[in-house]
């Protein structure tokens, strides 16, 4: 067990003003997110802390994140897509999500009474990253709006970061930005967006 992930169990992932308080959600959902760990560690799996949330890796490569929300905890696979997933248990994580795939649990029972499938999720998870096997992404289907290029030109380091961001994030802010009709509209959504996007969160990152 990695001491990094008996503190976040403990703080939460220190990156909002709740950290290391009780209001943060990491209470709400401790019982879930030890029930998970073990589940991970179980199978094999090496815990880190990346991104501020339980990592676990196999191999040095990433298989899945178990998170904590707002209204529920999740177990989160990078290359979920893939998976067979034959209890039709897997979600989207994001409409512009292409490779992640989550399960969200509002409680420990759901955890307990669907440990053995969850373990087999996993390992299938494992094997297929040992296979090499990668997603194809498509590369920004919707086009990037002149107003997101004009910030770029003002802000490289705005630049930098969301060319930094996973294509699925990257794919999220330009829908976003897309969607109102009128250019005030897609800069003053920009605008909310830029602190988020240099600190590498995406659109529904909290």
């Amino acid at each position: 067990m990695n001491p990094k992930i008996d503190q976040y169990l403990i703080d939460g992932c220190m990156r909002c003003k709740y950290g290391g308080t009780p209001q943060c959600k990491v209470n709400n959902w401790k019982e879930e997110l030890v029930l998970l760990r073990h589940i991970m560690l179980a199978c094999g799996l090496t815990e880190d802390l990346k991104w501020g949330v339980p990592c676990y890796t196999s191999g040095n490569k990433n298989i899945a994140l178990v998170s904590a929300f707002k209204d529920y905890s999740s177990l989160s696979f990078f290359k979920g897509v893939l998976l067979k997933d034959p209890k039709k248990i897997l979600q989207q994580q994001g409409k512009s999500s292409q490779s992640a795939r989550l399960i969200k649990f509002t409680n420990p029972e759901q955890i307990i009474q669907q440990q053995e499938v969850l373990k087999t999720y996993i390992l299938e998870a494992i094997e297929i990253e040992k296979s090499g096997v990668k997603v194809e992404f498509k590369k920004n289907p919707e086009p990037t709006p002149e107003e997101l290029f004009q910030k770029f030109d003002e802000n490289p380091a705005l630049k930098k970061a969301f060319y930094a961001l996973t294509p699925g994030r990257q794919r999220g802010y330009i829908i976003h930005f897309s969607q109102p009709k009128k250019t005030e509209t897609r800069f003053s959504r920009i605008e909310k967006c830029i602190p988020n996007i240099l600190n590498g969160k995406g659109l529904n990152d909290r």
